[in-house]
């Protein structure tokens, strides 16, 4: 049986195969979460700000009005059992696809299997491609004509932000519907069905679960139904049933089941980038203690410091700023250190960096004037440099007037010398009262007025509008 005829020829209710280990009908091979797979949107669990009643993809579904779309989210969030839902809804032909098995043949074949359904019979195809992202770009590209054309309807499944992994024609002709991990409360009350569902679950078999064990594996599951539902089975399957012919699932069954948790942690997709976002806000927003946990996740996932220490610098710079220098010369300096010794110790002078500069006076003054000057740079309002600051270390550019009238700062008192540097008045640093910087207010402010007063005088001084 292929994959496509499992999906246009299942029936409404479960497959003989899916028989609980405690029903009537002896064991079955496939696992729990297999075989607790929702068959309608009423038994589909968690997602309600896409499948509340009267939410866009519900309305869809259950009017069989699908069109193209992707569903994106972590493992175990049900994007597969919606493709399932729909198979069993829809009157289309449901043509189902894997990015790790198929080929550009397969597709090909579908893709004029479904053009010749289309011409012959009227009928549409959805074509249902579980890990799209597994597609590279030229791969993607053979869809796009048919997607396009209306000859089939795309329903893609990732785990990856498609934005960055799916070809962005294919996402402008796309509706993306964003699925996200379960709640620990969604996953507690899919447990408890399967302990009670005689059918498909666990409901046949003598069990007591504790409310503390049931609790910690859908805290522990991170928002995985599968990794729960599978957690719970093996706790079933391997404890013995005591005296009373129980089984007896107790905190510290359910602690052996699903051991340490796995962090949801990918080195080059959504978890890399929203970590380290979080991160950097964090620190910038002056939590310490966020900013210490989303890097104990990086840590713990095996995150390469360099890449963590190059955030911080940035973070030192723009958002910590002369607010307090010595966050950047910290922070280089965590850098180099990281670098030089390495994990597990790195995340020594690592934390410290982080932990100065959450805490640290904030400015971004630095950053906001290097971009407005850049802004009138790029709009193309380009100023020649004043003949008085012009190199003049050359043969010949005294005759061209270069450096004439130029004043040495270090020959005045407090080696400063209000003279014109720029040629025309701007004012792009705003320095804030926050730390040090606001010594530098003081500084930038008594010399600015200097700088005006000696204009007002001077009228060659006087910069042009």
């Amino acid at each position: 049986m292929t994959d496509a005829d499992l999906f246009q020829t299942r029936p409404a209710g479960p497959a003989p195969e899916a028989t609980s280990p405690g029903g009537g009908d002896g064991p079955s091979a496939a696992p729990l979460a297999a075989r607790l797979r929702p068959r309608s949107l009423a038994e589909f669990v968690g997602q309600q700000h896409v499948l509340a009643p009267g939410k866009l993809l519900r309305r869809a579904i259950e009017a069989d009005r699908i069109q193209s779309l992707i569903l994106y989210g972590p493992p175990g969030t049900g994007k597969t059992s919606l493709a399932q839902i729909i198979a069993g809804q829809t009157r289309s032909r449901f043509v189902r696809l894997s990015g790790v098995e198929s080929n550009v043949a397969d597709m090909r074949r579908e893709l004029t299997a479904a053009t010749n359904r289309l011409a012959n019979t009227g009928q549409s195809t959805i074509l249902f491609i579980d890990e799209i992202h597994r597609f590279s770009k030229s791969q993607q590209d053979v869809l796009l004509p048919d997607v396009e054309s209306g000859v089939v309807k795309l329903i893609g499944a990732t785990t990856h932000n498609p934005f960055f992994f799916v070809n962005s024609p294919l996402v402008s002709r796309s509706q993306i519907f964003e699925l996200q991990p379960l709640t620990a409360a969604d996953l507690r009350g899919l447990l408890q069905a399967a302990l009670d569902d005689s059918e498909r679950g666990l409901g046949g078999m003598r069990i007591r679960a504790d409310a503390a064990a049931l609790d910690h594996l859908a805290t522990l599951a991170d928002g995985d139904a599968r990794k729960a539902l599978n957690s719970l089975e093996i706790a079933a399957l391997t404890t013995s049933p005591g005296k009373d012919g129980f089984i007896h699932l107790t905190l510290a069954v359910a602690e052996e089941s699903i051991q340490r948790k796995a962090i949801v942690y990918d080195g080059d997709g959504d978890a890399h980038y929203d970590t380290i976002s979080a991160f950097i806000k964090s620190m910038r927003g002056s939590d310490p203690d966020a900013a210490l946990y989303w890097l104990a996740k990086m840590i713990h996932a095996g995150e390469d410091p360099r890449f963590i220490t190059r955030r911080i610098v940035i973070c030192a710079a723009e958002d910590v700023g002369l607010a307090d220098p010595m966050a950047l010369v910290l922070a280089n300096a965590a850098h180099q250190a990281a670098e030089f010794v390495g994990w597990p110790e790195a995340r020594i002078p690592i934390a410290e960096a982080t932990v100065y500069i959450a805490t640290a006076n904030k400015s971004n003054s630095a950053y906001l004037a290097v971009d407005a000057a850049l802004e009138d740079v790029r709009a193309g309002r380009t100023l020649p440099v004043p003949e008085h600051l012009r190199d003049a270390s050359y043969r010949g550019a005294k005759r061209l007037g270069h450096g004439q009238g130029y004043q040495y700062a270090h020959d005045h008192p407090g080696h400063f010398v209000a003279q014109d540097y720029l040629g025309a008045a701007r004012t792009y640093y705003t320095p804030t009262d926050e730390g040090v910087e606001k010594k530098i207010k003081d500084r930038v402010t008594r010399r600015r007025a200097e700088l005006e007063k000696a204009r007002s005088v001077d009228p060659k001084q006087t910069p042009a509008p």
